[in-house]
């Protein structure tokens, strides 16, 4: 064996040592604005994480909704949205990151994600019914008011299935379309059972009695329900049931959705 040979096999430990620690150091140092667009596309701009600050393993970011890709009149939740991801279960092929929301979300939740699917962890949150004004239409023409309280189970996905149990209760809502206030309280129910899921609104209390159930599927999703007012406030609420959808009787409108 050649002087060189030897050299360079009594240096290749070295050299691979070398190079994994430049790759270690690489990865720690990915800032958190790498997943900012990746967020944004997964989510088709609607939710969208902004002001970026870390890096990907110990960051933050403010949670803005939008219409879509155009941020004409988007709305940002206050607080920020801080996540920490473990480092050494990537070399197992695993991501564990534990996320939490400063203002809205009182527990943090935490992610385990592999190829073969990802679980989040069972949580809740509280924001504000004005953020949804940034979604668009109809929120952005119904200018809601109140607490929108979001609580799901654990939440699992394999592939294109998931399985999971989101809550959704709007707390004494009101409009700047009606001068009934408050309109009332009332609670989505969200399925996801695989492939397809279902969604059940549904009334709690209030002057403005909504109900209905949906079905969401990869290439198709419908919507079929009622907008009623109690006899009290039909004439109170005339004008807003008739943004709301068509009328089937009196003080009733039909809430009927297509794609």
């Amino acid at each position: 064996m050649s002087f060189w040979m030897r050299y360079v096999r009594a240096a290749l430990p070295w050299l691979v040592v070398g190079l994994l620690s430049s790759g270690v150091v690489l990865l720690a140092m990915l800032p958190a604005a790498w997943i900012a667009p990746q967020f944004a596309k997964a989510t088709h701009g609607h939710v969208n994480l902004v002001e970026p600050a870390g890096s990907l393993w110990h960051g933050s970011a403010s949670l803005m909704l939008a219409a879509g890709p155009d941020e004409t009149g988007a709305t940002m939740l206050p607080g920020r949205i801080e996540w920490q991801t473990a480092f050494w279960p990537l070399f197992t092929g695993r991501v564990q990151m534990r996320m939490r929301q400063s203002q809205a979300m009182p527990d943090p939740v935490t992610v385990d994600a592999t190829t073969r699917g990802a679980v989040l962890s069972a949580g809740a949150m509280t924001v504000p019914a004005s953020l949804l004004s940034g979604l668009g239409a109809p929120f952005n023409t119904l200018d809601l008011q109140g607490d929108v309280r979001l609580a799901w189970t654990d939440w699992r996905t394999f592939g294109n299935e998931a399985f999971g149990r989101l809550t959704i209760t709007l707390d004494d809502m009101s409009s700047r379309v009606s001068l009934v206030k408050p309109l009332g309280t009332y609670q989505v129910v969200f399925q996801a059972q695989g492939v397809s899921s279902t969604l059940d609104l549904s009334t709690l209390k209030g002057p403005l009695m909504l109900a209905g159930h949906g079905v969401v599927a990869p290439t198709s999703t419908s919507f079929q329900g009622t907008a009623s007012a109690t006899p009290d406030q039909r004439d109170n609420l005339a004008g807003l049931l008739n943004l709301l959808g068509r009328p089937t009787g009196p003080g009733t409108v039909a809430l009927v959705f297509f794609r």
